[in-house]
């Protein structure tokens, strides 16, 4: 698992005994660390101090060897990895899964998921986030970004079940300004939360489903009170065309002559960006990035993907996401990462990119930039918030390890972390989840789904139509 020479980073500081216990001390794996370039390396027989939520030292195994602690977790045979981030999503569509299958993007919307999230109740919602959270906790997701209704409700289960989130309240024009109003009003009174790990955004649905006057608003009302915006945009080619034709402007024009690009924005799927949107994207004064979920679009058909070296090439961040499960089937961020690198050598026709080591800079250090947090988790470093996975290596699918960095990303699984950490606080130990209890929203969400997939109502919540 040795790194090449001029990857590895500096040597490890030695950890200084403290009269006070650390919270938690995880010793004898091997870490994934970045250097000051960004790079990506690996530290073996290494130990991470937590102290306060915090990462306090990533040291020697043998240096915190008598060292006290709160809790302990022997890790060796294991690498610890940034807690994966999923950059969008829509997490109580788990109740969904399966429901709205081999259909084009139209019929999709129209024909089953708009008619059936008619029906939703904010009891749905809240068990669908549940089962939502115990998926992603799971396959070492620590932090989502998620853009759905009633989310109060899934704010309730983060606060909860102990992950990091950044969470926006949907809206359509169609719903007039009570929608916009509904939005702002969440994102307020939710920003800060459970103990710092709900952040906020305001959550206009996308530039078909809201109107610029309405663009315009959200944009600022984002500057007024230093909140970002959260939307899908340009998901696909046909997207594209369509505003072109409609509005003479693409869905990333549509964004820069409503001022949304002079926020902090993150754009959902991106895959119909065009050449002429580069200069556009480029320019923004706010931090834009752009969220990938790549399974979703192949699964749709899609002729066009997320253009990551495109958007490298102008600075903009590229994160890792999985949509919501109605699309994608699972929330498993593990597969994005990998799809991702695939995707992007056959689109590129260039097997050189994405790399290993691009796609695991993807999945940590660019998707904690993509949810606004660049600054305070991505790195399993001192200063940085303690989320951090362990993932267990020794499967026959994941020996031999001759490149540590491919062999994560194109041999593990998610069913391969073992244990997921979120501020300090272990959320699944040895694949034991202690925060969420499965079964009981199983059965109750069972017995809801007759009432919650109806659709002879003949109801929708929107119209498709790009």
């Amino acid at each position: 698992m040795t790194p090449s020479s001029h990857e590895k980073p500096a040597r490890l500081p030695e950890e200084r005994p403290r009269e006070t216990p650390a919270d938690l001390i995880v010793s004898g794996c091997t870490v994934l660390v970045h250097d000051e370039r960004e790079r990506i390396g690996f530290e073996e027989d290494a130990a991470v101090v937590v102290r306060d939520g915090v990462i306090h030292s990533v040291t020697t195994a043998a240096a915190v060897d008598g060292l006290p602690a709160a809790d302990r977790i022997d890790a060796r045979g294991q690498v610890a990895l940034p807690g994966l981030i999923n950059c969008h999503t829509h997490a109580p569509m788990v109740a969904l899964r399966g429901l709205a299958e081999d259909l084009p993007t139209e019929e999709w919307f129209n024909d089953v998921v708009w008619p059936v999230e008619s029906n939703l109740t904010e009891r749905d919602v809240e068990l669908g986030a549940r089962l939502a959270c115990a998926e992603m906790i799971r396959a070492g997701v620590t932090c989502f970004a998620d853009h759905y209704f009633a989310m109060d409700a899934v704010a309730a289960v983060v606060a909860e079940c102990g992950m990091r989130a950044l969470l926006g309240q949907a809206y359509f024009s169609s719903q007039g300004p009570q929608g916009r109003e509904r939005s702002l009003e969440f994102a307020l009174r939710h920003r800060g939360t459970a103990d710092g790990r709900i952040t906020t955004a305001l959550a206009p649905h996308a530039p078909y489903t809201v109107t610029d006057a309405d663009l315009a608003t959200t944009a600022g009302l984002a500057r007024d009170h230093g909140l970002p915006v959260h939307l899908h945009a340009a998901e696909n080619r046909d997207q594209t065309d369509t505003s072109l034709a409609r509005h003479g402007a693409t869905p990333i024009g549509v964004l820069e002559r409503t001022g949304v690009l002079d926020t902090d924005v993150l754009i959902a799927h991106g895959t119909g960006i065009t050449e002429d949107d580069l200069p556009l994207l480029a320019r923004a004064s706010g931090r834009t990035v752009v969220a990938t979920a790549p399974r979703g679009y192949l699964k749709f058909a899609w002729p066009t993907t997320t253009p990551v070296r495109a958007l490298r090439d102008i600075g903009v961040p590229v994160g890792l996401a999985t949509d919501g499960a109605a699309s994608n089937n699972s929330l498993d961020v593990w597969e994005s990462m990998a799809l991702t690198a695939l995707v992007q050598k056959f689109t590129e026709g260039d097997p050189r990119r994405l790399t290993s080591r691009q796609a695991l800079h993807h999945a940590s250090v660019q998707s904690a930039e993509a949810v606004g947090l660049g600054g305070t988790v991505g790195r399993i470093a001192p200063g940085r918030r303690a989320d951090l996975v362990l993932v267990d290596l020794t499967g026959p699918h994941t020996q031999p390890v001759h490149d540590l960095a491919a062999t994560l990303v194109h041999s593990a699984r998610s069913a391969d972390v073992r244990t997921t950490i979120v501020d300090g606080r272990v959320l699944m130990r040895d694949r034991e989840l202690l925060t969420l209890d499965v079964p009981a929203v199983v059965r109750e969400l069972g017995e809801r789904l007759p009432a919650l997939t109806d659709r002879g109502h003949g109801r929708r919540i929107q119209e498709y139509d790009t």
